[in-house]
């Protein structure tokens, strides 16, 4: 019974940071859409697209969970350095997506918007539902 409950705290806060990870960008988006005419990518459907994107963030939630919670001797209630260590990572991904011109100018700043809201709000999700650093 233990084992389960040791498992079900990390699986809730990845479940957590995925849904903060997932619909915050879609929030930004979604309004820059209606201010800017922000039009979604040609080349595949909504569906595809939003899935592809839910895949993505699926692996981020897990890693970001996971090594919060295998350090988290480490981190201890750190969970603000803990985001901002993984915002400037995703910052410079949307820099570098922009700057190959994979992404526009726009998205690249409405990304760092987006990152700017979500990853502090996940890791302070995720160090909730972890509860404090054991010591």
């Amino acid at each position: 019974m233990a084992k389960e409950a040791a498992l079900a705290r990390p699986v809730l806060a990845a479940f957590l940071v995925l849904l903060t990870i997932y619909v915050v960008p879609l929030l930004v988006y979604g309004v820059a859409s209606v201010v800017w005419g922000l039009q979604p990518p040609s080349g595949a459907s909504p569906g595809r697209f939003l899935f592809g994107i839910l895949i993505t963030k699926l692996g981020t939630a897990i890693a970001f969970v996971a090594l919060l919670s295998a350090a988290r001797a480490v981190w201890g209630d750190r969970w603000l350095l803990y985001a901002f260590i993984w915002f400037v990572m995703f910052a410079f991904s949307e820099l570098g997506e922009a700057i190959s011109g994979r992404t526009s100018r726009l998205e690249a700043i409405l990304g760092v918007v987006s990152e700017a809201i979500y990853a502090p709000a996940a890791a302070f999700l995720a160090q909730w539902i972890l509860g404090r650093s054991p010591g």
